[in-house]
């Protein structure tokens, strides 16, 4: 068993106005194939078109859970 398992980002308990910027820092602090697993209190869909028009081609994006109380979404680097 690996112990590179990826970190879980939980935004929750981020204020809203800081939500964006800590996504994008943990993003950007990973190493290419690695990812981390954000985890939210609703679907983070307009995050994914911050994401596209910030960093094509340089993510991934793949829904893990999809509410209704909690998303989680595993973002990947390329």
């Amino acid at each position: 068993m690996s112990d590179n398992k990826p970190i879980e980002l939980d935004v929750r308990i981020v204020p809203p106005a800081e939500k964006h910027p800590t996504i994008f820092r943990t993003f950007d602090a990973l190493g290419s194939g690695e990812q981390f697993i954000l985890v939210n209190d609703h679907d983070p869909f307009p995050l994914r078109y911050q994401f596209e028009a910030t960093r094509a081609g340089q993510f991934s994006w793949e829904y893990l859970e999809s509410g209704p109380r909690v998303w989680r979404v595993a973002i990947g680097k390329s």
